[in-house]
C-alpha cells in the first residue's frame, strides 16, 4: 500500500517551491520485463497499476550469475513466472522484503518455492498499537498476514552477497516493520513505500505511526545515499534534498490541519476536504487516514484533544 498524498501542489498553503517534493510522474517500464538500472541493480515491474501501487511494484535484482531478489511483489503466479524467467541460467540466493503490505511480499513465498533460497529482511506484520473500541481497521485487508521469513535483519545488519553487501535500515512509520535496504557498493537504498519519488506514504492508524514515520525520514538524514530505488516508480536521485521536502511538507500539512480545527472540532474526513484540493477521489480515503495519523501525534503532543481514544469518525478540536 503506497501512495496517497499527490497533487500537493495545489494545497492551499504551498511551501516554497525549493521545498516541495518534486514528484516524477513519467516512468517508462513496462511490466514483466527486466531492465537494468544500474552496475548492481536490474529492475522488473508487476503488473499491478492503481491509485495506490502507480505503475506496480518494483522488485530488484541485486548482482549477477548469483543474485537476491528485493520485494519480489504481490501474489502474482504470472510476475513470478515473468521474473524466473529472465532470470534462467541464475541462481536466486535470497529473497528480500522490506515490509508485509500485499503489493511487496506475498510472492516471495511462491519465489522461494521455485526456487528454495531463504526469505530475508522485515519481521511478520504488527500494529503500532492495540485497536481501539469499536475502531475498524481499514486497511486491514492490505497487510500479508502470513508473511514469516525464515531470517530477519536488525538495524544495521549486513548481507554479504558475491560482489555486493546489502545493510538493512530500519524505517518504521508507514508499517511498523518496514526495512530498507543499503547497497554498499553503490551507496544506494531501496525505499520500499517508505520513501518513494511519485508521491507521499500512506501512514495509517494502528498499522502505522506518523511520529514514528518522521523519526524515520529523520534518521536517513545521517546517510550520504545517492540514490533511492523505491517500491514503486522510479529513482530519487538528489535523496538529500528530496529527504527536506518531504519533511517540510508534513510540517505544512501539520499547520493546514491545525488551521483548519481553527475553525471549530472536526473528524479526519471533514479535514481532507479543507486541506486536500483536486484530490483524486479514490485518495480520500488514504488521505482521511493519514490526517488520522499526524492527529495522533498532536494529541500526544499535546496540540490537539478529542473525547476518548482518538479514532479515525471522532471529532478533534485545537487545544
Amino acid at each position: 500500500m503506497s501512495g496517497a498524498d499527490q497533487n500537493i501542489e495545489n494545497e492551499r498553503e504551498k511551501p516554497d517551491a525549493d521545498e516541495t517534493p518534486r514528484f516524477e510522474l513519467a516512468f517508462d517500464a513496462p511490466a514483466g520485463h527486466l531492465l537494468r538500472v544500474s552496475p548492481l541493480v536490474r529492475r522488473i515491474v508487476a503488473p499491478n497499476p492503481g491509485p495506490f501501487t502507480f505503475t506496480g511494484t518494483c522488485t530488484y535484482v541485486v548482482g549477477e550469475g548469483e543474485v537476491v531478489v528485493i520485494d519480489p511483489g504481490p501474489d502474482l503466479p504470472s510476475h513470478v513466472e515473468a521474473l524466473l524467467d529472465v532470470l534462467k541460467g541464475e541462481k536466486v540466493a535470497a529473497i528480500f522484503v522490506t515490509h508485509t503490505h500485499r503489493d511487496h511480499s506475498p510472492a516471495a513465498r511462491l519465489l522461494q518455492k521455485a526456487t528454495g533460497a531463504e526469505i530475508i529482511g522485515c519481521p511478520p506484520h504488527f500494529p503500532a498499537r492495540e485497536m481501539a473500541l469499536g475502531e475498524i481497521n481499514k486497511l486491514d485487508a492490505s497487510n500479508d498476514l502470513d508473511h514469516r521469513p525464515d531470517r530477519e535483519l536488525g538495524d544495521g545488519e549486513v548481507f554479504d552477497g558475491p560482489g555486493f553487501t546489502i545493510r538493512a535500515v530500519k524505517t518504521p512509520g508507514h508499517t511498523m516493520n518496514h526495512v530498507c535496504f543499503e547497497l554498499v557498493e553503490e551507496k544506494a537504498l531501496f525505499t520500499g513505500d517508505h520513501i518513494m519519488g511519485w508521491s507521499t506514504s500512506i501512514v495509517a492508524p494502528p498499522d502505522g505511526a506518523m511520529r514514528l514515520y518522521l523519526d524515520s525520514l529523520e534518521k536517513l538524514r545521517a546517510h550520504d545515499h545517492a540514490v533511492y530505488w523505491p517500491g514503486h516508480g522510479g529513482p530519487v536521485s538528489q535523496p538529500q534534498r528530496f529527504l527536506r521536502a518531504l519533511l517540510h511538507h508534513r510540517r505544512a500539512r501539520e499547520k493546514s490541519i491545525l488551521a483548519a480545527l481553527g475553525a471549530g472540532p472536526l473528524a479526519p474526513p471533514e479535514i481532507v476536504e479543507k486541506v486536500y484540493e483536486k484530490l483524486d477521489p479514490r485518495l480520500k480515503g488514504a488521505a482521511a487516514l493519514s490526517t488520522f495519523a499526524h492527529l495522533e501525534d498532536l494529541c500526544e503532543r499535546g496540540l490537539v484533544g478529542t473525547e476518548g481514544t482518538p479514532q479515525l469518525t471522532g471529532k478533534f478540536s485545537r487545544l
